[in-house]
């Protein structure tokens, strides 16, 4: 049986994970629980002593909530049959399952690789097939390859499922752990993914070596009529700062109009949000987080903006997320610009990131948030003021009806 300093270290580590989930600050950023085996009758075992909750060192206000965990614990380490057990991977087992409880798909944990990873990407910089992804579904789906990745050469597409990796099914397993335990890896590794595409009868292997992924969360060019076009992919550590830096090199050839496109931008850090908003909003509200107790924060926007007087159009599809629909709904609410595409993903909740001294890190929804006139997109989305859809037979045919029809918004308001 564990000595008692033993189950100390350990309900410390858990008591603290409960202290940390009740504080948040706020990053706008998919988490669904593993499958559970059913349960299958067993023999009779001998009976165990059960633990009292004080003798296992736990707190007198948390002893009938933790007294269960504790008799689960001694029975696993008296009767489970293959010993000895690894405690910290109980441990992270147990914090899996709590996050898994909240019923929250937003709010999860991600031991230190996973946590490496998704830090990594924040950064710009990961190891793997370079597509952009959404982890919100059944499976992790393609939402766009980047630019002369492996995941281009291979000929993905947006809206491709991957319903196997290296052979084995990942169906009921989280997206987000696929992504990051099995998609990610090693550059110059090779991973065999099955892809499901719609409107082909069956799925179908391709093989990708991965690479080092360099991410340019900014991308700018003068296009034709003298109309400026930025686009984000995500909003990480350096997008508020390259945005700026982009953005003033156009303003500098003053365009006729600015399209900042947002498709597939599945979301980042919301002081990033605020800093791009806040290049095209002089003053005022670009968003409200609202907490559970009911009360509001409000992010204004922060002054000295590049782009207050041009005309703006937005880019906007099924998958631009969380951040990207935070600029896109203060933008659009404030009347400095017009949304085209198609109706947003909805995510409209606040995660806060916190590393807990395994080196984990628990995401914990925090806030839902509102656009400046009060309105929430959670589950529902943006809709744009003109609706255009993009069809796989335009992507194959390198058309992008969207990004026309933002063109004729500026030329023809």
């Amino acid at each position: 049986m564990e000595n008692k300093a033993h189950r100390s270290f350990l309900l410390i580590m858990l008591a603290l994970l409960l202290v940390v989930c009740s504080f948040g600050g706020g990053i706008a950023t998919g988490y669904f629980a593993l499958p559970r085996s059913a349960l299958v009758p067993s023999p009779p075992f001998p009976e165990t002593t059960p633990v009292s909750p004080t003798d296992a060192g736990t707190p007198p206000e948390l002893g009938d909530a933790f007294g269960p965990f504790w008799e689960a614990w001694d029975i696993i380490h008296q009767q489970y049959v293959d010993q000895p057990l690894d405690d910290q991977v109980l441990v992270e087992g147990a914090i899996r399952g709590m996050m898994d409880s909240l019923g929250d798909p937003y709010s999860g944990y991600w031991d230190v690789r996973e946590t490496t990873d998704a830090n990594n990407a924040m950064q710009g910089e990961y190891d793997g097939i370079g597509s952009w992804v959404d982890t919100s579904g059944d499976y992790l789906t393609i939402t766009q390859t980047m630019t002369g990745s492996p995941a281009e050469a291979a000929g993905l597409l947006s809206g491709d499922q991957i319903i196997a990796v290296d052979g084995e099914d990942v169906a009921g397993i989280d997206p987000d752990l696929v992504r990051l335990t099995r998609v990610l890896g090693p550059a110059g590794t090779d991973v065999t993914l099955t892809i499901r595409r719609e409107g082909l009868p069956e799925p179908f292997d391709v093989t990708i070596t991965r690479a080092h992924i360099t991410v340019p969360s900014v991308e700018s060019r003068m296009l034709d009529n003298n109309i400026a076009y930025i686009q984000l992919t995500i909003f990480g550590d350096n997008t508020a700062s390259d945005f700026r830096d982009q953005l003033g090199d156009l303003m500098a050839q003053n365009p006729r109009g600015v399209i900042l496109d947002l498709r597939n931008n599945g979301g980042g850090y919301l002081s990033a949000a605020v800093a791009v908003a806040s290049e095209f909003i002089p003053s005022g509200v670009v968003l409200y987080e609202q907490y559970g107790d009911g009360t509001r924060q409000s992010y204004e926007a922060r002054g000295g903006g590049r782009a207050y007087d041009v005309p703006v159009v937005v880019l906007v599809n099924e998958y631009s997320a969380s951040a990207s629909e935070i600029v896109a709904g203060a933008l659009q609410d404030s009347g400095r610009a017009i949304l085209v595409g198609t109706t947003t993903f909805g995510k409209g909740t606040v995660q806060n990131w916190l590393q807990i001294s395994n080196g984990g890190t628990v995401r914990v929804t925090i806030a839902r948030w509102l656009t400046p006139n009060g309105n929430t997109i959670h589950d529902v989305g943006l809709t744009p003021d003109r609706v255009v859809e993009m069809t796989a037979d335009d992507v194959a045919n390198d058309l992008d009806p969207q990004l026309d029809a933002a063109i004729d918004a500026l030329i023809n308001p």
